[in-house]
């Protein structure tokens, strides 16, 4: 197995599955808040990486991240490089990709949540903060889980967007599901077999992981 790519795949999973938890939680908490046109507009916006193909999403992050944009030019001004071809626009792109496995798991963990227990601290003199840390957070323990698997899970299988936006460097862009394709290409096939095994088996624990989880409510503390 290609030993850089993997530790760069992990690394970019991890990142990727802390950024989004980071951003998502926010978010979801605002659009598991109520069914306005606004919401469901953004909800739409959060799940087009669903059916939106791969190359379409890293073509236009890569053109948004070049120097011919607003966005790119800024971003060349205060880093004094382009994003392209670099980890860090390995991550963005993959939190854009990953978005909707972050946040579609905890939408669904806070809209069950009955809004009286909340209403019911708030009268009794807890601040919204208390309300999220002690009963939001305990209830939604579970979605909380399945989001980082998955959004951990989905990052490590990347193919078209990575390659878009990073390419095919050794040790800086180069994923694991990168490496497969090079190793196919080399008619490598025993290398690429090697490396398509254990990334199945890093997608079935990762997945067995989710639904093994325990059903039981958590306590409210």
């Amino acid at each position: 197995m290609d030993l850089p790519a993997l530790g760069l795949t992990l690394r970019l999973a991890a990142l990727t599955t802390l950024c989004l938890l980071l951003l998502a939680t926010p978010l979801a908490v605002w659009l598991a808040g109520g069914r306005s046109v606004l919401r469901k507009v953004v909800q739409a916006g959060v799940a087009l990486p669903l059916v939106l193909p791969p190359t379409v999403l890293g073509f236009y992050l890569l053109v948004g991240l070049g120097p011919t944009t607003a966005v790119g030019r800024t971003l060349i001004a205060l880093l004094g490089h382009p994003l392209a071809f670099t980890f860090a626009g390995l991550l963005v792109g993959s939190m854009l990709y990953s978005l909707p496995f972050a946040v579609q798991p905890l939408v669904t963990g806070f809209a069950a949540i009955d809004p009286a227990l909340g209403e019911t601290a708030a009268v009794l003199g807890a601040s919204p903060w208390q309300v999220f840390l002690r009963i939001t957070l305990p209830l939604a323990r579970g979605s909380f889980l399945t989001a980082a698997v998955l959004t951990f899970a989905h990052t490590v299988g990347e193919f078209g967007v990575v390659l878009m936006v990073g390419g095919d460097i050794p040790g800086l862009t180069r994923t694991l599901s990168i490496s497969i394709f090079d190793q196919v290409q080399e008619l490598n096939y025993t290398a690429a077999n090697r490396t398509a095994l254990g990334l199945l088996v890093l997608s079935f624990l990762a997945l067995l992981a989710v639904y093994s989880r325990g059903r039981r409510r958590p306590e409210i503390v």
